[in-house]
């Protein structure tokens, strides 16, 4: 236990930012998992809008310290390609002849 009185205040403080931290942490995890779960079910539209939802929390948490920011530009990024793909499986009639030909050779 802190014995000075400086080492109590961080105590405290370090208390209070861990319980704000973990409820940050576990709201983008649902803002991911939201995101996941759409492209899981296969519906486009809800997967981009739940990614569109999600991008600006990863950000945010980026910049209070909660997620390092390669780490939030991979979820971005994996996540996009995953709903990506998801439109492209979907939208075959859509597409110019020899579209998808390209971009897999």
């Amino acid at each position: 236990m802190a014995n000075s009185p400086q080492a109590r205040k961080r105590a405290r403080q370090a208390q209070k930012r861990r319980v704000s931290n973990a409820s940050q942490r576990s709201m983008y995890r649902t803002y991911l998992k939201r995101v996941g779960a759409a492209v899981e079910s296969g519906d486009h539209d809800a997967a981009q809008a739940a990614f569109t939802a999600a991008v600006p929390v990863l950000d945010r948490m980026v910049r209070r310290g909660i997620l390092h920011r390669n780490k939030a530009a991979r979820h971005k990024s994996r996540l996009n390609a995953q709903i990506r793909a998801l439109g492209l499986s979907g939208n075959d009639a859509g597409e110019p002849a020899g579209a998808g030909d390209a971009a897999s050779a």
